[in-house]
């Protein structure tokens, strides 16, 4: 059984998540927070200091549960589109489940409004995919025969067009249109 404390902590970083994902960063207050949770303010600073803080947590949790449902790309032996087609898979389950962007495509957008440990923690999460692709696909038939520098601008690319996707899924009100712009590796 959690702890009421982690469970409280919990509901807030989901709450704020949930809100980061509808509204952006700046879409979102502790009070706001605190009335959908059903907790008073103070709380919400006893657990997060700061908007900083809340924002920075809650996208490394995003990231983190991001990249575990991925998987180790060590631990694959599948083709490079199936790398591709199970990112996108990622992505489609963020999006299907309540139509709403990945959390920190929302907060990329938002870069340069950012506190710094917020936009660490966006940029984090582009890292940390980038890397993960990189390396699946390095270790793919396709992956052998291209140069490092290819592998990482077609990883980019991929991500880049899952972003974009998710994006015009999103505006167009169209969650399915998300599946139909599955990216494709180059032959390069």
């Amino acid at each position: 059984m959690p702890k009421p404390h982690a469970e409280t902590e919990s509901r807030i970083m989901d709450l704020a998540e949930n809100m980061i994902r509808r509204n952006g960063y700046n879409g979102f207050s502790f009070r706001e927070i605190a009335a959908g949770v059903g907790v008073k303010s103070s709380s919400v600073h006893y657990y997060f200091p700061t908007k900083a803080d809340l924002g920075a947590c809650v996208a490394r949790r995003y990231t983190d549960r991001f990249l575990d449902a991925l998987g180790d790309p060590e631990d694959s032996s599948e083709d490079a589109q199936h790398l591709v087609s199970k990112l996108h898979g990622e992505f489609a389950r963020a999006l299907s489940s309540d139509g709403q962007m990945c959390l920190c495509g929302v907060l990329a957008a938002e870069v340069t409004g950012l506190p710094e440990t917020v936009a660490e923690e966006a940029k984090g999460f582009f890292d940390r995919t980038d890397a993960w692709l990189q390396k699946g696909l390095k270790k793919t038939a396709w992956g052998g025969r291209l140069s490092a520098e290819e592998i990482e601008r077609q990883s980019l690319a991929v991500l880049a067009q899952l972003e974009g996707g998710m994006l015009i899924a999103r505006v167009q009100d169209r969650p399915a249109l998300f599946d139909l712009l599955k990216p494709q590796l180059s032959d390069k």
